[in-house]
C-alpha cells in the first residue's frame, strides 16, 4: 500500500513517502476504507513536529472520504460500497484505512470526494464554535482571525446564518475578497490597529462579543484587547504557535475576559452528538447554503509540499490530499 510515514520528528521533509507500507486489516468494530481524498489540518503538523507525540514510527492523518472495501466483524450497519468519512479515524495519509465505524459518517451523493474529505474537521469546529461556544445570537458581534482559512470561511458563513455580525481578519487582497465573500462585514489586516478598529466598529459596547482565534502566538494578546468587557476569546488553533503561558490576571485587566481552548473532541463526545452535528454540516453543503471551499489539492506523494504551503498560511479554504 502506498501511504506515509513519519519516523522521527520534524518538519515537512520528514514526511516520507512508501508504496510499500502493510496494507490495513479491519479488526472488531472497523471496516476498511478506499481512500479517496485525505483532508489535511494543523493537528497533521502538530503530530509530524512531536508538539502532539504519538508513538513512532507512524502514519498521520485522521481525516478523509472513500469508500467502504471490507467489513470487520461488529459493523453492522454498513456495507461494502458506502460512501463515508470521517474526522478522527488515524494514519489517514494512506490509499486504505482501518477505521472505526462508530466515527464514520455517510456522505450524500451530491457532495463531491475531495470536500467531503475536508469538511468534518473544519466544518464540525465550526459548528460548535458559533452554536456551543459562542451561542451567537442576531446582533452578536464577532471577531475572527485566519478569515479566509478553511475553518474561518465556513465559521462566517454560520456565524452570519446565526445572525451575527462578523469582522474577519487576513493578510492579502484576495482573502478579503473570499472573506466578503463567506459574509464578513467587515475585513480587517493584521497590521491594522484591531482594538482600535473593533471599537469603532461596535460602537458602546466597545468590543467584540467574541473573538474566534485560530492564528495562536502571533494574535493572541491583540485578540484580548479587542473584546468587550465580560466579552468570550475562545483559542482554538495557533497557526502562528502556541500562546506563551499567561497570569490569569490578565483577563481581568482587559474586562474580566472569559476565556476558553476548545478542542473538536469535547464536541462529539459521543456517537449521537457526532452524527447530529455532521448531519447538520452536510445537509447545509448538500443543499448549498453552506459553501465549502478547496483551495489546494496535492498528491499524497506530494504531502510535504500541503505541509510546507498550510504552515506558510499561504493557502485559502481547505487543503487535500488525492492518493
Amino acid at each position: 500500500m502506498r501511504g506515509i510515514i513519519i519516523e522521527s520528528f520534524g518538519g515537512p521533509d520528514h514526511l516520507n513517502f512508501r508504496e510499500d507500507l502493510p496494507d490495513p486489516v479491519p479488526g472488531e468494530g472497523e471496516v476498511l476504507v478506499s481512500v479517496d481524498a485525505v483532508g489535511v489540518n494543523f493537528t497533521d503538523v502538530y503530530q509530524r513536529e512531536g508538539i502532539y507525540p504519538r508513538p513512532l514510527p507512524f502514519t498521520p492523518g485522521a481525516e478523509g472520504a472513500g469508500r467502504i472495501a471490507a467489513l470487520g466483524p461488529g459493523t453492522s450497519g454498513w456495507a461494502v460500497g458506502d460512501r463515508v468519512a470521517w474526522c478522527n479515524a488515524p494514519d489517514s495519509y494512506a490509499e486504505s484505512v482501518a477505521a472505526p465505524a462508530d466515527s464514520l459518517i455517510a456522505v450524500p451523493d451530491a457532495i463531491p470526494d475531495d470536500v467531503a474529505a475536508s469538511i468534518l474537521l473544519q466544518g464540525l469546529t465550526a459548528h460548535f464554535l458559533v452554536h456551543d461556544v459562542g451561542r451567537l445570537s442576531p446582533g452578536d458581534t464577532v471577531l475572527l482571525t485566519a478569515g479566509a482559512g478553511g475553518v474561518g470561511l465556513l465559521l462566517t458563513q454560520l456565524a452570519v446564518a446565526a445572525g451575527a455580525r462578523v469582522a474577519s481578519v487576513v493578510s492579502s487582497d484576495a482573502k478579503e475578497e473570499l472573506a466578503r465573500d463567506a459574509g464578513a462585514e467587515l475585513v480587517l489586516r493584521y497590521d491594522d490597529d484591531l482594538p482600535s478598529r473593533v471599537r469603532e466598529w461596535t460602537g458602546a459596547a466597545g468590543g467584540a462579543d467574541v473573538v474566534f482565534d485560530g492564528v495562536g502566538r502571533d494574535t493572541f494578546d491583540t485578540s484580548l484587547r479587542c473584546a468587550r468587557v465580560r466579552g468570550l476569546v475562545a483559542l482554538f488553533g495557533a497557526a502562528s504557535g502556541a500562546v506563551p503561558p499567561m497570569d490569569p490576571q490578565k483577563l481581568n485587566e482587559h474586562g474580566s475576559l472569559f476565556l476558553t481552548r476548545p478542542h473538536l473532541r469535547h464536541f462529539i463526545h459521543d456517537r449521537a452528538e457526532l452524527t447530529a452535528r455532521a448531519d447538520d454540516v452536510l445537509g447545509r453543503v448538500a443543499d448549498g447554503s453552506l459553501r465549502v471551499r478547496v483551495g489546494e489539492r496535492f498528491p499524497l506523494s506530494d504531502a510535504a509540499a500541503a505541509h510546507r504551503a498550510l504552515q506558510a498560511r499561504s493557502t485559502t479554504g481547505s487543503v487535500v490530499l488525492l492518493p
